[in-house]
């Protein structure tokens, strides 16, 4: 290093200025020595304390306020007069003023031109841009900065932050260094420090984007806990007790007065309330329906109608509607103004839920605080908790339903096994009849709906019981809803069997897995005919069932099942109840067949075992 020093300064002593100064060979050395141990390191030093300045800005600033201080840093560095921020917008194709330093740029012009504009330039090529004299520089159009600011000339810097998802873009801006002296000459030193200090803020960026994944991260786990992971606690799904629970965990984000979800009907005329906070009647009225077209905030957050004010009262954009002021908006009714003003709202955000294609909900966040805007990380949130709740909505209802099924469910239970005992009684039922033979069915049947609605609070007892009886059982009953479903030339092969097989399970588990197993089967078989066929067998320490069908499975699919990846529950219900079981199941492609493979732990009794 030293000598490229030397080697340097050699190339000094024969510039011209430095012909007619007098030093001797040793003076020339001598000064190469203290340029290389002094002078430089503290030229070093001084530019990277200037360039830690920016990589040590708090990510937890907005952009806006980052770029404000890289302007800040960049000009006391370079002795800049002062400095804006201009990036690109895609959506105008346009430069967009962002910031400036010192602030307060209020004379600037919001867009230029990326096409005729030294910063789209800029933007385009990735190169730094110098304006010695702004006066002589025909491509920069607004001269009259020269008297507004007192400045005479320019540098243009490029900067881009980097996407972090597919679904994203780079963006693109530049940052203007201004300076008061005309015709300037910009040294390399200069444009060098300067570029180095713009690819630094996009660390800053950077880091900003990983901390707030981070934190949308935590922030959606805590919401999945508080919905789903807790609800045995709350005896089901109950959308007041998540709503009362997560909206503290919102604190950070928003301060929070009220806030409800609403469902749009099929026909897109009404939105009705499903669920809000607080839950009451004086703040919302759940079920309610109110007109589409009673409150334009519902048609612009539906897409239904576009905005045109660009009144400061409001924002809309593609991920929200947030009205700034209730009082002087233009988007809400006369009735929501008058409740702001009651319950000193100040903010009102109105957030679209897209299940699908089409906007299927909404949800509105009234706010004690005037917000200005969102940032994308905080949206991101409110957007994963407004699905999450929609999800929540669905399995509260679920839960009603269910819970409301078990009354029907061991009333047809027992007047079936009434209509058996007395016809019995009565001697109607002959023991080979078609009649108690359907009958039996009907009365297993409804017994086994009555013990699965009666699973939903508790699941009975474990019992031990033979396997292979439970699939004779439940291929019998299949056989009678292949008749039923009139599906022709299925041809039905039973064995070899092992019987017994004993297993210790939950016997409606088992009961379900068989069900969904064999009606799986029965459907795969192609509309000209098969084969359906079962057996059992003892395998080392399990018991083993496979059910084959005529019918090809793709690899891809068998794969897709196996992982859980298909959108029907059927098969995502059996690999549950098989996993509780501590078993495990398999799918098989033959050449033209499908076999399902089925291992249970096989469960040995000191004594003779009875039949579950």
């Amino acid at each position: 290093m030293l000598e490229r020093s030397k080697e340097l300064f050699e190339s000094v002593r024969k510039e011209s200025w430095a012909k007619s100064m007098s030093g001797n060979d040793d003076f020339w050395s001598k000064l190469a020595e203290w340029a290389h141990t002094i002078f430089l390191p503290e030229l070093m030093s001084q530019y990277s304390r200037k360039i830690d300045d920016i990589i040590h800005i708090d990510p937890d600033l907005s952009e806006q306020g980052i770029l404000e201080l890289v302007g800040m840093y960049m000009v006391k560095a370079i002795g800049a007069r002062y400095a804006s921020v201009r990036i690109y917008d895609p959506d105008t194709e346009q430069m967009l003023s962002f910031v400036s330093y010192p602030s307060g740029e209020d004379d600037r012009e919001t867009y230029i031109s990326s096409e005729k504009s030294i910063a789209g330039e800029v933007v385009r090529s990735g190169n730094v841009f110098l304006v010695p004299s702004i006066i002589e520089e025909s491509r920069y159009y607004d001269k009259s900065v020269i008297a507004r600011k007192g400045v005479n000339s320019m540098m243009a810097i490029p900067f881009e932050i980097p996407c972090f998802f597919p679904h994203e873009r780079n963006t693109g801006g530049v940052i203007q260094l201004y300076f008061p002296e005309d015709k300037r000459n910009f040294t390399p030193m200069e444009v060098q420090i300067a570029e180095l200090m713009s690819r630094r803020f996009t660390f800053v960026i950077a880091r900003k984007k990983i901390l707030s994944l981070h934190r949308v991260n935590e922030k959606k786990e805590v919401i999945l806990r508080q919905i789903f992971h807790e609800p045995g606690a709350w005896e089901g799904v109950k959308m007041k007790d998540i709503f009362n629970r997560l909206i503290p965990e919102l604190a950070d984000i928003v301060s929070l007065q009220s806030c409800a979800l609403f469902s749009v009907t099929e026909d897109f005329q009404n939105v009705i309330l499903e669920a809000g906070y607080p839950d009451s009647a004086s703040h919302h009225g759940i079920g309610k329906v109110f007109p589409i077209n009673s409150e334009p905030a519902f048609e612009l957050v539906l897409g239904l109608r576009k905005y045109t004010d660009n009144t400061p009262h409001e924002l809309v954009t593609s991920s929200y509607v947030l009205v700034i002021n209730p009082g002087e908006s233009r988007i809400i009714s006369e009735k929501i103004k008058r409740f702001a003003a009651k319950r000193n709202i100040n903010s009102m955000l109105y957030v679209p839920l897209n299940i699908g294609e089409e906007i299927s909900h909404f949800m509105t966040f009234d706010a004690v605080d005037q917000r200005k805007g969102y940032e994308p990380e905080e949206i991101e949130i409110l957007l994963f908790l407004g699905r999450e709740l929609i999800k929540a909505q669905r399995m509260e209802r679920l839960d009603d339903i269910l819970h409301d099924l078990k009354n029907p469910a061991i009333a047809t239970a027992g007047f079936a096994r009434r209509i058996q005992q007395i016809l019995e009684k009565e001697g109607m039922l002959t023991p080979d009849s078609r009649i108690k033979k359907y009958l039996n069915i009907l009365v297993e049947e409804t017994s086994r709906m009555q013990e699965m609605a009666l699973s939903l609070s508790h699941v009975g007892k474990e019992q031990t019981v033979n396997l292979t009886e439970v699939l004779r059982r439940r291929f019998e009953i299949n056989k009678e809803a292949i008749k039923e479903q009139l599906k022709q030339d299925v041809i039905l092969e039973e064995g070899p069997f092992e019987d017994p097989l004993y297993i210790k399970c939950y016997p409606l588990y088992i009961e379900r897995i068989m069900d969904n197993i064999l009606n799986n089967a029965t459907n795969a078989i192609p509309f000209s005919g098969g084969t359906l066929s079962v057996r059992s067998f003892q395998e080392d320490e399990s018991a083993c069932v496979e059910i084959t069908n005529t019918g090809h499975i793709l690899d891809e699919e068998r794969r897709r099942l196996l992982e859980g990846e298909v959108e029907g529950r059927g098969f995502y219900i059996t690999q549950r109840l098989v996993r509780l079981l501590g078993g495990n199941i398999d799918i098989r492609a033959g050449k033209d067949t499908t076999t399902v493979s089925l291992h249970i732990p096989i469960h040995r009794a000191e004594k003779g075992p009875r039949d579950g």
